[in-house]
């Protein structure tokens, strides 16, 4: 399956998962899939559809543990662009959600789209240790400590702050890699993975995230808006702690790469089953937006 089949995958279940703009109150449905069908690049449930794959050799099923990802990326990106956070006016070429639906109604969106990610895991119809798992996963990673929102804490505090190499570490692993890192492990607890495989699904998910947050340091840099869909430049305006700020352009692309080839070698045990996910690897380290 390529990526264009993958994405469609993901946009048809979430269509289903996500009560329609018709469904009472109206409002807060068209928020919800105003950013959730925004354009998204869905990397976070096609890492956990190929994990599961890796594991596996298959992804029956795994697709709606893999849209859960989904639903928490969105919500966090809605609650990032908030003038109380990072402020931003444009998210995938589009007005951001509170641009368009006004801040209280944004926040709900983001709400609503979080809750949903646990009512999703709790419909799954799997054994029930697997089901906990995955929801102690997902919750773990969009949490504070080493989670999502620990690592948007940790963001905001380091604004304004002298660039250091240790905060910039943590920043990042928590609010970026945490979810990619659940990505992989969802994927590999969904197809019932060995102890092993979880290990070197999970391994890998480290080091693709800290690949991506590099990639998207420096693509603030040198990309455009029109090509990022966002405002760039936004992390010097602000005085954030990015990789380019600590050790500089070049270096960071090197770093990059770096994650990329030991991502590739983690993988060696699980051969062909795991050609899509080296294919991601590489996808995430070039890509341009």
């Amino acid at each position: 399956m390529n990526l264009r089949d993958y994405q469609e995958l993901v946009d048809r279940e979430l269509d289903r998962l996500v009560p329609p703009e018709t469904a009472p109150p109206e409002t807060i449905h068209r928020a919800m899939r105003y950013s959730l069908f925004a354009g998204g690049k869905r990397i976070r449930p096609i890492l956990c559809l190929e994990a599961a794959r890796a594991a596996a050799g298959r992804v029956d099923g795994a697709v709606m543990a893999a849209c859960s990802l989904e639903l928490i990326h969105t919500y966090s990106l809605i609650h990032d662009d908030l003038p109380a956070l990072d402020n931003d006016d444009y998210r995938r070429g589009k007005l951001t959600n509170h641009k368009v639906f006004g801040e209280a109604m944004a926040i709900l969106a983001g709400d609503a789209l979080l809750t949903l990610a646990f009512q999703v895991l709790g419909r799954l119809e799997i054994p029930a240790d697997r089901k906990s798992r995955l929801v102690a996963e997902l919750a773990a990673a969009a949490g504070t400590v080493g989670g999502m929102i620990g690592g948007q804490v940790a963001d905001l505090e380091g604004e304004g702050k002298p660039p250091d190499a240790a905060l910039l570490e943590t920043i990042h692993r928590a609010k970026t890699g945490a979810l990619l890192r659940a990505s992989l492990r969802m994927g590999a607890i969904f197809a019932g993975a060995t102890d092993v495989q979880y290990e070197a699904l999970s391994c890998y998910g480290e080091h693709i995230g800290l690949a991506f947050q590099i990639v998207d340091d420096i693509l603030d840099v040198e990309g455009s808006s029109e090509g990022l869909g966002k405002t760039a430049g936004k992390d010097a305006q602000q005085h954030k702690i990015t990789f380019p700020a600590v050790y500089g352009v070049e270096a960071s692309r090197r770093m990059a790469e770096a994650e990329c080839a030991r991502a590739h070698q983690v993988l060696e045990p699980f051969g062909e089953e795991a050609a899509g996910l080296h294919e991601l690897a590489d996808l995430i380290v070039r890509r341009k937006s």
